[in-house]
């Protein structure tokens, strides 16, 4: 029997590489799983040696205590990996398939999944709709920040690359397909993202820079990132996006107009979620629900908001009581009053996933180049934690088994 380790959260800013138990077809009791899936069978599941694990900003707010994570939760949504094991229930999906495996867990049989929503499965969560590997209220499915890792309804939930050997060419690529590509062309599909639009970007972390390059793949004639990290908005730039530096005294409003010659555009994403900082005079100060404002400030009439950007109903670093609950002080009159479409919550990865796997093969987007996507062994991981939380422009690939070694964004 092989071994395993992994990544584990301890407490806020402190996470360590663990020797783990080798995953079973079955969910164990363990830190964060609830107790209703305690001992669940999963012969419908199968268990990968990971190929390539990143480190998500999701992951962040559990690192910095923002939420309520258990000591010990192994980490790891955003999982890319060969199947070694499958259970007696798996049909189509073989020994030796390298898979992408989207962070949504979803049983493929619920009325939301029929529906095409597995962001929000009603069959693998006790406590609420939606679930995800190694995160915080998610079920307790264990995380892929790991050598190994138990996938379950692997028919259903593996997305199995068709050339093993081409797939290892764009590795960096196609890893992004778990979470953070689909992620942020979410948000440019759902802020309606199409040829010629303008488009504003909250962010210029991986999940922003995603969008931005989702936006141009989608037919943008403008897309400008906002930020307030320069070698962030560096990266953006590097890639044909226009860039707002939020540290400014200059208005949001001033700045779009002095790139477009308007204060406004078609559309705009939120990819930065509850941590969200003030800006101008008030950088640096958290003001959780500022973004919200600015892009509906900045949005057209009749315009749509992608908000991929991750908000939680429990913070207990939340800046007030009402932050701490997730209720947070929008301007919902000025939605109301301009007409405008919100659509939030998790991105449904399987609606978008194949489509943009098959762009990444075909050279049609270059989703590693435009994140930075940096590989780092298994053991640097909690130095990529550090050096991702103080603001370096990369997205970190974690590579368990260095299978990696080599690798660059092309």
């Amino acid at each position: 029997m092989a071994g395993n380790k992994g990544v584990a959260y301890i407490e806020p800013k402190h996470v360590e590489v663990q020797d783990l138990e080798y995953p079973a077809l079955e969910l164990r009791d363990g830190p964060g799983v609830n107790p209703a899936n305690v001992g669940r069978k999963c012969d419908h599941g199968a268990i990968l040696r990971c190929v390539a694990t990143n480190i998500c900003g999701s992951d962040q707010h559990m690192v910095r205590g923002r939420t309520t994570a258990p000591k010990g939760l192994v980490l790891g949504h955003e999982i890319t990996g060969e199947v070694v094991e499958v259970g007696r229930d798996v049909e189509f999906i073989k020994q030796g398939d390298l898979c992408s495996v989207p962070f949504n867990i979803a049983c493929g049989r619920c009325r939301n999944c029929k529906e095409g929503r597995t962001d929000v499965c009603l069959n693998v969560n006790p406590d609420r709709p939606g679930s995800a590997y190694g995160y915080v209220d998610m079920g307790g499915w264990v995380g892929g920040q790991a050598e190994y890792v138990m996938v379950p309804y692997a028919d259903w939930n593996l997305l199995k690359f068709p050339d093993r050997d081409q797939a290892m060419e764009k590795i960096l690529d196609l890893t992004m397909l778990s979470d953070i590509f689909p992620t942020g062309y979410h948000g440019c599909v759902s802020a309606g993202v199409g040829t010629g639009s303008t488009v504003y970007v909250a962010g210029a972390g991986p999940v922003g820079l995603a969008a931005a390059h989702s936006a141009q793949l989608l037919g943008a004639s403008v897309v400008i990132v906002g930020d307030m990290n320069a070698e962030r908005l560096a990266q953006a730039r590097s890639f044909g996006c226009e860039t707002v530096d939020l540290t400014h005294d200059a208005s949001l409003q001033d700045q779009i107009e002095q790139v477009l010659g308007v204060p406004e555009v078609d559309c705009a994403v939120d990819a930065v979620g509850f941590e969200a900082r003030g800006h101008g005079k008030q950088a640096g100060e958290e003001v959780p629900a500022t973004v919200l404002n600015s892009i509906m400030q900045v949005t057209r009439a009749a315009g749509k908001l992608g908000i991929p950007g991750l908000y939680v109903t429990g913070d207990p670093g939340g800046v007030d009581d009402a932050a701490k609950e997730g209720s947070l002080s929008i301007r919902i009159g000025l939605g109301w009053a301009k007409s405008h479409t919100f659509t939030t919550g998790q991105c449904p990865v399987m609606r978008y996933h194949r489509g943009l796997m098959k762009a990444i093969l075909a050279e049609r987007c270059h989703i590693a180049k435009a994140v930075n996507a940096t590989v780092i062994s298994l053991d640097d991981a909690p130095r990529g934690y550090q050096e991702f939380d103080s603001g370096q422009a990369r997205k970190y690939v974690l590579d368990p088994h260095g299978l990696l070694v080599g690798k660059a964004a092309a």
